[in-house]
């Protein structure tokens, strides 16, 4: 059974910083590419930040050089560094592993909650 258990959301203050884990179990992690996504009511879901099996990433634009993507495969889990937190980074945070052509795993979802 595939589980993916995300933790560390909460409320924090503009400018402030939490790290978020994604804790996988039942699949392969030390070879799948894994993602960071969110959603803000009333707003698609979108593409925070992805690291591949090689430890290369990526990341959207809106937090390029505020959040840093990691992983530990001795750990099975997968982090997000969230620093400079802004207002508009409130959403809630979803992990995800990737299956090639197939539809992705996804987490239970995190809240993160950006106090102006």
């Amino acid at each position: 059974q595939v589980q993916l258990v995300e933790s560390g959301g909460g409320l924090v203050q503009a400018g402030g910083s939490l790290r978020l884990s994604c804790a996988a179990s039942g699949i392969r992690f030390s070879i799948s590419h894994m993602g960071w996504y969110r959603q803000a009511p009333g707003k698609q879901r979108e593409l925070v930040a992805r690291i591949k099996s090689d430890g290369s990433t990526n990341y959207a634009d809106s937090v390029k050089g505020r959040f840093t993507i990691s992983r530990d495969n001795a750990k099975n889990t997968v982090y997000l560094q969230m620093n400079s937190l802004k207002p508009e980074d409130t959403a809630v945070y979803y992990c995800n592993a990737e299956r090639g052509p197939f539809p992705p795993y996804w987490g239970q979802g995190t809240q993160v909650t950006v106090s102006s």
